[in-house]
């Protein structure tokens, strides 16, 4: 799949027109700021958020069975409600606490579902020595349905931020265009794996957008799924 970049907090922006036949590729975020935290769980049911592992917990892990012992810890899905069920419509895909989503109209016919959170890698139990030293791998894994409404129909925009929330460390930015060979319909993979990005990060700010259109057989969506972030110490 094209349309990936992977890239510092300099990049160049890029901007342009957006069209139902051939929407350019995403823009890069300016340096700062970066998209607004999106709601906790806690915030919008007013109940406290769940306790994440401990730091202790983890070190005694570590220091009991090594760099491997640790894995089952971190190698799982760190993100909150991530959607499932791939043959379900968006209102019954699951558990959608902790994620913002949002409508982005374009013309004439189409827009696009934007959902987004921001995950706190201290609070899913890791601590800031770990992050800045030994700087474990981040992994990005999407799902997204060919559904051919449109040349480009789904985008995934990650930001590695630091405690500010607003400072960029490293950012990938992918608008994929599967081939147009072969039937419709088939789910696609994007994933990405952040290694070596230097001290200082601890969130992932995670957004997808996924294309919808209103025609004349009514409105259809680009379904996405199994949406994950996790984090692996390195062997």
């Amino acid at each position: 799949m094209d349309g990936a970049a992977d890239t510092g907090p300099d990049a160049p922006a890029a901007r342009g027109g957006q069209g139902p036949l051939r929407p350019p590729s995403p823009p890069f975020p300016p340096r700062a700021p970066s998209p607004p935290p999106p709601l906790s769980p806690g915030s919008i049911l007013g109940a406290p958020p769940s306790p994440g592992p401990s730091e202790q917990g983890a070190r005694q892990l570590l220091l009991a069975g090594g760099v491997e012992a640790p894995l089952p810890l971190f190698g799982h899905n760190i993100m909150s409600g991530p959607p499932c069920g791939p043959a379900r419509s968006l209102e019954t895909l699951g558990n959608f606490s902790g994620w913002q989503i949002s409508t982005e109209k374009l013309l004439p016919h189409f827009s696009w579902t934007v959902k987004q959170q921001c995950v706190d890698l201290l609070a899913e139990g890791l601590w800031e020595e770990l992050l800045d030293d030994e700087q474990p791998d981040i992994t990005i894994m999407d799902w997204f349905e060919d559904s051919r409404l449109d040349v480009c129909v789904y985008e995934l925009h990650v930001w590695l931020l630091a405690a500010d929330r607003q400072t960029v460390i490293r950012q990938y930015h992918a608008a994929p265009r599967p081939s147009p060979r072969g039937p419709g319909g088939r789910w696609c993979q994007v994933s990405h794996v952040f290694k070596r990005y230097g001290p200082g990060v601890r969130f992932v700010h995670f957004l997808h957008k996924s294309k919808n259109r209103l025609g004349s057989e009514g409105f259809r969506r680009t379904r996405v799924t199994d949406s994950s972030v996790s984090v692996q110490l390195q062997t």
